[in-house]
């Protein structure tokens, strides 16, 4: 009868072979030859899984030469057919409207706990190996894992959410279109707060707000650069590039307003409007920092507090052409240019845009 089957097969009359195959299960389920057409009328009536899971069960436990072969050619197709709807869909995607502009798609930290799993999940979504799957996603922190046209992202990310691994995406216009204010300093703070601040060409004007329309912190440390004399290998001098010291940012979002109201430690005016810090004169300005942030923790005791930007930046100081996208809305002196100002903004930004 697997004779029947086979000539059934080959005149593509699947419904015999349906018929025929029904009556071996029952007669011969272990037979191996059964199991392969079974396969194979599960590959040509597009139950790809249950193909699959034929194919490599069959792998495991036959050592017939033929059905090894037969068995490894289905599971090539298998990932063939795969491949091209994944293509395809891949390509619909991005011809739907506003799909081709530029995008990151950001994986989530996972527990230890839950990472064998979605690494096994995550290497299949992404073809890759398990091994590297696993060093891709991040235990704290967030990862910008692609750039690319939003709709490919898009696709990705969907898959990945769809099994469990928790990720966003995001165009960088809605990076482009939130407003940033820069805060010179509080003017007031009851019943409602007021900055100081300047706009993105540099108008200087009042904002008032409530502080219940904060909704995230964000802070972070940018490396200031200066070039130092050293001593190379063979004694002679030589210029290198040094972090010398670091400036503190904090975002505030206020997503009501599409804006941010960004403060540095070198651009607050401590002196100035109202008096937060006692002595302000006689300390240092990480002393004034400091008194600050704490000032606002007491203002925004609910509000959390965004602080994982040296790790994520790890992930995306290298995508220069997508940083080059980004205006930073960062008045740093730097001698030279450098990504970790458009990184911050990208990390604040995605914050604000989840």
């Amino acid at each position: 009868m697997i004779e029947q089957v086979a000539i059934a097969f080959e005149h593509k009359d699947y419904q015999t072979a349906a018929k025929l195959l029904k009556q071996l299960q029952k007669e011969s389920p272990e037979n191996p030859w059964v199991q392969y057409y079974l396969g194979r009328l599960h590959e040509v009536t597009q139950k790809y899984q249950d193909a699959e899971k034929i194919y490599r069960q069959l792998l495991r436990d036959t050592r017939n030469v033929k059905i090894v072969t037969l068995a490894r050619q289905g599971l090539r197709r298998l990932q063939e057919i795969e491949l091209e709807e994944r293509q395809r869909a891949i390509s619909q995607a991005k011809s739907e409207p506003n799909n081709t502009e530029l995008g990151v798609l950001v994986l989530e930290p996972l527990s230890n706990e839950l990472k064998t799993e979605a690494s096994q999940k995550f290497a299949q979504i992404m073809q890759l190996d398990p091994y590297t799957a696993r060093l891709i996603l991040p235990s704290r922190g967030w990862r910008l894992y692609r750039t690319g046209q939003v709709g490919e992202l898009k696709f990705y990310g969907k898959q990945l959410q769809q099994a469990g691994i928790a990720c966003f995406w995001a165009t960088i216009v809605q990076i482009q279109e939130i407003q940033v204010y820069q805060v010179k300093h509080f003017q007031a703070s009851t019943p409602q707060a007021t900055v100081v601040c300047r706009n993105e060409v540099n108008q200087l004007g009042f904002l008032t707000f409530d502080w219940s329309e904060v909704t995230a912190r964000v802070v972070g440390l940018l490396p200031i650069f200066e070039q130092v004399v050293d001593v190379d290998a063979r004694r002679k001098l030589e210029w290198k590039t040094q972090t010398q010291d670091y400036a503190q940012f904090c975002d505030l979002h206020i997503p009501g307003r599409r804006c941010i109201l960004r403060l540095y430690d070198n651009g607050y005016e401590f002196q100035q409007g109202l008096e937060i810090i006692p002595q302000v004169s006689q300390n240092t300005i990480r002393i004034n920092w400091n008194s600050l942030s704490s000032w606002i923790d007491q203002q925004l005791p609910q509000v959390k507090i965004w602080s994982d930007f040296t790790s994520f930046a790890d992930t995306t100081l290298d995508q220069t052409e997508m940083l080059s996208h980004i205006k930073s809305h960062i008045d740093l002196f730097r001698r030279e240019q450098t990504n970790w100002d458009s990184a911050f903004h990208l990390y604040s930004g995605l914050v604000f845009v989840k």
